[in-house]
């Protein structure tokens, strides 16, 4: 891709033309490359959009206490979000992969697409400020916080009140297969309650693979 296309394509996706194109170059780069990567600015970028969101919850919703915000929270900026609005906006052909993760297909990876996201939003805060940042985010998230009618219950959260509910043991979780290389991992989570039932899923986390299993086990369940 050329600095004239990156450009180009930056401008239309965040709505902002790049002042410093090496900011958003990093924030592009996969460490499998070798070169300067987007590992700091997705640091930044993860706070920053916790930032930005969280007061948004916090104007929206003046009467909900914190735990309800808190899981309102978690899910808008959770990996899988922030992997889904990667996906919505077209990054994966723009990243700089090394030819490993590349043929390990670590552009569509959820931990991949996530981290370039918040190296993006991290790189446009650096750029031009908190209020650019929060224009794109406010774009690119709008339609998930309208669509929140209340505040999501954490699926593993769930489950647990599901056992004592029907007074059966805590569920329990085990990995049952981890594979892939280190920067695109693959997770099998077996979640049981015991002498009742089981559930499988997988995920390119742990905590995103028991999150998928609980639901699944719920699902099973109710």
């Amino acid at each position: 891709m050329t600095d004239t296309a990156s450009t180009d394509w930056l401008a239309d996706t965040l709505g902002h033309s790049p002042r410093d194109m090496a900011l958003f170059t990093r924030a592009l780069t996969h460490p499998s490359t070798g070169e300067p990567d987007y590992q700091r600015l997705e640091f930044l970028g993860d706070r920053v959009l916790g930032l930005i969101v969280s007061t948004w919850l916090f104007d929206l919703y003046p009467k909900e206490p914190e735990g309800l915000l808190n899981s309102r929270l978690a899910a808008l900026v959770s990996r899988q979000t922030c992997a889904d609005i990667g996906r919505e906006i077209g990054v994966a052909p723009h990243i700089h992969l090394g030819k490993q993760a590349k043929d390990d297909g670590g552009g569509d990876s959820d931990n991949v697409l996530g981290d370039v996201v918040e190296a993006l939003i991290g790189a446009l805060y650096r750029d031009s400020g908190f209020d650019a940042a929060r224009s794109f985010v406010f774009r690119k998230w709008e339609s998930r916080v309208e669509a929140m009618d209340s505040a999501p219950q954490h699926p593993k959260s769930a489950l647990q009140e599901w056992a004592a509910a029907n007074k059966c043991k805590p569920p329990v979780y085990s990995i049952a297969e981890r594979s892939g290389p280190a920067h695109n991992p693959h997770f099998t989570i077996r979640v049981e309650i015991p002498n009742r039932a089981h559930a499988l899923a997988k995920g390119s986390s742990k905590q995103e693979a028991e999150t998928a299993a609980a639901q699944a086990l719920l699902e099973k369940l109710t």
